[in-house]
């Protein structure tokens, strides 16, 4: 069946937009794998909001004719720094540093993001990719997987213990930059197709399913991913061939995903 819906997704998209369809697959893996550090850290809303950061971005890129992932990019990457100084500097919790920068960073990009390009920040769309863009983007996901597995017990270990992560050598401070920066990249990854409101969904929705079925490290981010890439095929497919909007119909399809992994009773 899976190789059926991947037959028919390139066959509806080959002359158009089939780097598109590899571009969201890469960031759907990465996705996964973040996603679940960020519900073992419970922070899987603050990604919601922390997505929202880039709409300052994207509005004066399109303002001033940039490439729009340039602008969301830079804002995301200065919302993580800037998260990161004000977790040091205070006792207040990231998820609600990061809710205080989303709400300013909302209100800044409806001001300064044209109307008529609201819609398609806020909701992303399928547009074609470049070979250059896609290979650049390849670049981003697969740094940021060698980041998640290379550090992954250093990340496991600060999470419950952090005082035992410094007494081990693990700069806890450090690491929470880099988390930090690479969950910033992957929103980048898949901003284009899903859009600042709906990216954070896909960081949500499949670690939440992953949850259901184990609690094995290894094993919970493998699966994360597999639902997030199932998710992305199956969305691109439907959207595809039903002529509906891509971002919405991945969201919908994890959305259900999810509410079928509930029927599964737990051990």
């Amino acid at each position: 069946m899976r190789r059926i819906i991947m037959r028919t997704i390139v066959t509806n998209m080959a002359d158009t937009n089939l780097y598109a369809l590899i571009l969201a697959l890469a960031a759907a893996v990465v996705t996964g794998l973040v996603g679940g550090f960020a519900l073992m850290k419970r922070m899987t809303l603050a990604g919601d909001a922390m997505s929202h950061i880039a709409l300052p971005g994207l509005g004066l890129a399109i303002l001033f004719n940039v490439q729009p992932v340039i602008g969301a990019a830079v804002a995301l990457a200065l919302g993580a720094v800037l998260i990161w100084e004000i977790e040091d500097r205070t006792d207040l919790a990231t998820e609600t540093t990061i809710g205080v920068i989303f709400s300013a960073s909302l209100a800044l990009g409806a001001l300064v993001t044209p109307s008529e390009d609201i819609i398609e920040a806020l909701f992303g769309g399928a547009s074609p990719v470049s070979l250059a863009t896609l290979a650049v983007y390849l670049l981003l996901a697969a740094a940021i997987v060698l980041f998640v597995w290379k550090e992954r017990s250093k990340l496991v270990l600060s999470l419950f213990n952090s005082d035992l992560a410094t007494v081990t050598g693990v700069n806890v401070n450090r690491l929470n930059i880099y988390y930090l920066l690479a969950f910033a990249a992957t929103l980048v990854l898949g901003l284009r197709f899903l859009g600042a409101l709906l990216v954070g969904a896909l960081i949500i929705i499949p670690a939440a399913i992953s949850h259901q079925f184990t609690h094995t490290l290894g094993k919970f981010l493998a699966f994360s991913a597999a639902a997030s890439v199932l998710s992305v095929a199956t969305g691109f497919w439907i959207a595809s061939t039903f002529k509906l909007d891509t971002g919405p119909t991945i969201v919908s399809v994890a959305a259900g995903l999810f509410f079928l992994s509930l029927l599964k009773k737990k051990q």
